[in-house]
């Protein structure tokens, strides 16, 4: 995408400087990335980049003029949770890196959330390939670290006391995404707690901070709640529908509304067709299409090459929706002269008084595989994984 920059990256890049990119994060981390870090960074154009803004510019610009009851859809009826809010804090959207029919390079929507994802390893993780590359400087995200910082702070801690602040997550020790977990601690000073250890007295929350019981003002939420219900024999005091003294960033409810469930309602040249199952329409061809659930997580229930005895034995019709094949485009050249493709996720916050969210970075994963997950790719493939994408 960018010759010059790829050139250069491949000539310089060695076994030895992918040890040291994985050493540095996991010194500041102070874990290891548990999950596959690649080799490369994304390289694309600032035409691509104007094409992914606007895209997402116009999804943000039609979510905002939905009427409040049409999201409220989306919410099952067990997972609603009480103090809803206006809006999200957080949102987050992955296009994947595609070819239009006129052979340009182009992005494709492919799903959208208000749920935070690697916001902290993010910029560590930018940082870091500039350390270990120097001349990546040069087309790094303009955001200064303490802008960054500031920005998340604000969002998350506002003005309480960050020991009144938690990341909330479910047996956070054996998430993938442990090393974020880490890096929020180290930039926000906040602690992340397990469900399974908050303490609930009277509408207050607590938890123990170096053996003292304190409150809990805001939870950082990376809980996905629907999750719950499949973990067996999870016992908490607190349950997400009651009627807490917590503020919630973002609020769990937002899980929902900004999901799936917005694909067939959503228009633009770089937005898939897509459809509810039981609106799909005779004239359309099933083999074009992905069949997706619209309550699953990190690709889970996705089939991508559904048929009518599937979609026919579907109960639940309205909970799935079927999206518009795209092709990912292999233009991502290895060491080896062979391709990866790619997708990008932008990550924006959406503070309480702003008109519109701030896109504060990206996240990008490389596949050699159909899907993108690493689970999918051949043992000895290289760049694939979470990486990051520089445009220049």
């Amino acid at each position: 995408m960018i010759p010059k920059y790829r050139k250069q990256y491949n000539q310089e890049f060695s076994d030895e400087k992918y040890n040291q990119l994985k050493n540095i994060l996991a010194e500041k981390g102070g874990t290891a990335p548990t999950f596959r870090v690649s080799e490369s960074p994304i390289f694309l154009t600032k035409e691509f980049e104007s094409k992914l803004i606007d895209a997402s510019e116009s999804i943000i610009s039609q979510i905002k003029a939905m009427p409040p009851e049409v999201l409220q859809k989306a919410i099952p009826d067990n997972c609603r949770v009480p103090n809803d809010t206006d809006q999200p804090h957080f949102f987050t959207i992955d296009f994947g890196v595609c070819k239009s029919e006129n052979g340009e390079i182009e992005p494709q929507l492919i799903e959208l959330q208000a749920f935070p994802s690697l916001y902290a390893f993010q910029k560590v993780y930018e940082e870091t390939y500039c350390e270990v590359y120097p001349f990546l400087s040069e087309i790094r995200n303009p955001m200064p670290h303490e802008t960054f910082k500031n920005y998340l702070k604000e969002l998350i801690v506002g003005d309480e006391n960050p020991e009144n602040v938690i990341l909330l997550e479910i047996f956070p020790e054996k998430q993938k995404t442990a090393i974020d977990f880490a890096l929020t601690e180290k930039l926000l000073g906040i602690k992340t707690v397990c469900l399974t250890k908050v303490k609930k007295e009277g509408r207050k929350l607590y938890y123990e901070n170096n053996g003292k019981l304190t409150e809990i003002k805001r939870i950082y939420n990376r809980v996905i709640f629907d999750e719950l219900d499949n973990i067996p024999d999870l016992t908490t005091e607190f349950d997400f529908r009651e009627e807490v003294d917590v503020k919630w960033i973002t609020h769990p409810n937002w899980f929902f509304k900004i999901s799936k469930f917005l694909l067939p309602l959503l228009q633009h040249q770089f937005v898939p067709k897509s459809y509810f199952l039981h609106e799909f329409p005779e004239n359309e061809n099933l083999e074009d299409f992905v069949l997706k659930p619209l309550f699953s997580f990190a690709g889970s229930g996705v089939n991508l090459n559904p048929t009518k005895e599937v979609t026919d034995s579907i109960q639940d019709k309205e909970n799935y929706i079927l999206q518009r094949k795209v092709y990912y485009e292999s233009i991502f050249e290895d060491i080896n002269g062979e391709f990866s493709k790619a997708e990008i996720r932008l990550l924006y916050i959406w503070r309480e008084n702003d008109e519109r969210p701030i896109l504060l970075e990206n996240l990008g994963r490389m596949t050699k595989a159909a899907m993108v997950n690493v689970d999918f790719n051949k043992k000895d493939a290289i760049w694939i994984g979470s990486s990051n994408a520089f445009f220049g």
